[in-house]
C-alpha cells in the first residue's frame, strides 16, 4: 500500500513514521510513505503557500494552486489514476476502525494536511474525496492526524504485523474492546492471573476472553456495545451478568 502525504512539514511525517512496525514494513516493501512538500509547488521565489483570506479575518489561508499541483504530481507518479484524497479536518467524519479497514483496501491513499486557517475551498472541491477528523478538537495542522491514520490503516495491510491474527482480536473488532491480558509472573503485587488462562483449555479461554470483552465494552464504551453482534447465548449470559452485578 502506498501513502502520499501532502504536507508543509515532510520531515515531521518522515521522522514520525520511520520507526517501529511501520518503519519495518516500509523497509520490507509492504508499505511506501511519500511525504510530498507542498512548498515545492509554490509559484514564487520565497516558496510561500499562504495568503490573506478574502473578506478579512484572522490568520492566513493555504492557496489553491500549490496544493493542486502537489496532488497532480502524485497522480502522475501513480500513472494518472485518481486516488482517494483525504483532507484531515475537524469538520470531517470521525475516523474509526471501520474506516481504517475500508481504506486499507486502497492501493494508493493521499492524505492532505492543512495549516493556518485551512485551505482555499476551491481546491478542496476539486481534489478531495473524503473529509476525516480524528476527534472533536483542533490541532495546529494535519500531520499528526495523518500519522494516526497511517498507523491504524497500515497494521491492517497483510504482512505488516508479524502475527496477522493479532489484528483480528483487538479493540473495536465487532465493536468490542479488547479483553484484559496477562503475562509472567503468575502473581504480581498480590494480584493473580485468572485461573482459566492457566488451564490450557482453549475453548474456555476463548469464551472467557469474549465475555471479558463484552464486560469491558459495557463498562468503558457502552455506545459500542449497542452496535456489536452478540449471539443469543451471549445476550442471555450478559443479562444474567447484569442481574448479578446490579450493585
Amino acid at each position: 500500500m502506498n501513502f502520499h502525504i501532502l504536507t508543509l512539514f515532510p520531515e515531521m511525517v518522515e521522522n514520525g513514521l520511520n520507526t517501529s512496525i511501520i518503519g519495518r514494513a516500509v523497509n520490507a516493501g509492504l508499505l511506501s510513505i511519500d511525504a510530498v512538500n507542498i512548498r515545492d509547488y509554490a509559484f514564487n521565489k520565497h516558496q510561500s503557500v499562504d495568503d490573506y483570506p478574502y473578506g478579512g479575518g484572522a490568520g492566513m489561508l493555504m492557496q489553491a494552486e500549490p496544493v493542486y499541483l502537489a496532488c497532480e504530481a502524485v497522480m502522475q507518479k501513480i500513472g494518472g489514476k485518481r486516488p482517494r484524497v483525504v483532507y484531515l479536518s475537524p469538520q470531517g467524519n470521525v475516523f474509526d476502525q471501520k474506516m481504517a479497514q475500508e481504506m486499507a483496501l486502497e492501493e494508493d491513499l493521499v492524505l492532505l494536511c492543512g495549516h493556518y486557517e485551512g485551505i482555499d475551498e476551491r481546491v478542496l472541491e476539486e481534489i478531495v474525496t473524503d473529509y476525516v477528523s480524528i476527534g472533536d478538537y483542533v490541532l495546529t495542522g494535519g500531520e499528526l492526524p495523518a500519522m494516526v491514520m497511517v498507523d491504524a490503516i497500515s497494521r491492517l495491510v497483510p504482512g505488516v504485523l508479524h502475527n496477522d491474527v493479532s489484528a483480528e482480536f483487538e479493540s473495536f473488532q465487532d465493536n468490542l474492546l479488547e479483553y484484559p491480558q496477562y503475562s509472567r509472573p503468575e502473581e504480581w503485587h498480590g494480584k493473580k492471573v485468572p485461573p482459566v488462562l492457566l488451564s490450557g483449555h482453549h475453548a474456555n479461554i476463548e469464551k472467557w476472553r469474549r465475555e471479558q470483552s463484552i464486560i469491558r465494552t459495557y463498562e468503558r464504551r457502552p455506545d459500542l456495545l449497542e452496535k456489536s453482534s452478540l449471539t443469543d447465548k451471549e445476550k442471555k449470559w450478559f443479562r444474567q451478568w447484569l442481574k448479578e452485578n446490579e450493585d
